[in-house]
C-alpha cells in the first residue's frame, strides 16, 4: 500500500537530490505486488531506504524476498540505511549517481 507520508530521510533524498535528477526517478512505484521507495526505469534500479525496523529477522526475510523478485525482473536493488542519508548525504548522492550512470552505460 502506498504511504501518504514520506519519512524524513525519504523527503531529504527526494527533494534534495532525486526529484531534480537529470534522469526520471519515480517515488513509491508499484512493481508487481511490491512498492519500491524510488525507481529509475532507465537504469532498472530501485533505491530502498531502510530504517531500524529492517534489522529484525522477519523484515530481513521480507526484504530478501522483495529483492529476489526485483532481481528476477533484471532490476538492481540498492538498500541505504537511514543513518547514511542523515550523516553521509553527499556521498550517498555521488554513489547513487555513479550506479545510475554505470547501469545506463552498460
Amino acid at each position: 500500500m502506498l504511504r501518504k507520508n514520506m519519512t524524513k530521510e525519504e523527503k531529504h533524498l527526494w527533494y534534495d537530490f532525486l526529484s531534480n535528477y537529470h534522469i526520471k526517478i519515480y517515488r513509491q512505484r508499484t512493481i508487481g505486488k511490491y512498492i519500491a521507495d524510488f525507481y529509475c526505469a532507465k537504469a532498472k534500479l530501485i533505491i530502498e531506504l531502510d530504517g531500524s525496523q529492517h534489522g529484525g529477522t522477519e523484515m530481513k526475510k521480507y526484504d530478501n524476498e522483495r529483492t529476489q523478485f526485483f532481481e528476477e525482473l533484471g532490476i538492481k536493488v540498492v538498500r541505504i540505511p537511514n543513518y547514511e542519508i542523515n550523516y553521509h548525504f553527499i556521498d550517498i548522492c555521488r554513489y547513487l549517481d555513479s550506479i545510475i550512470t554505470d547501469r545506463i552505460e552498460q
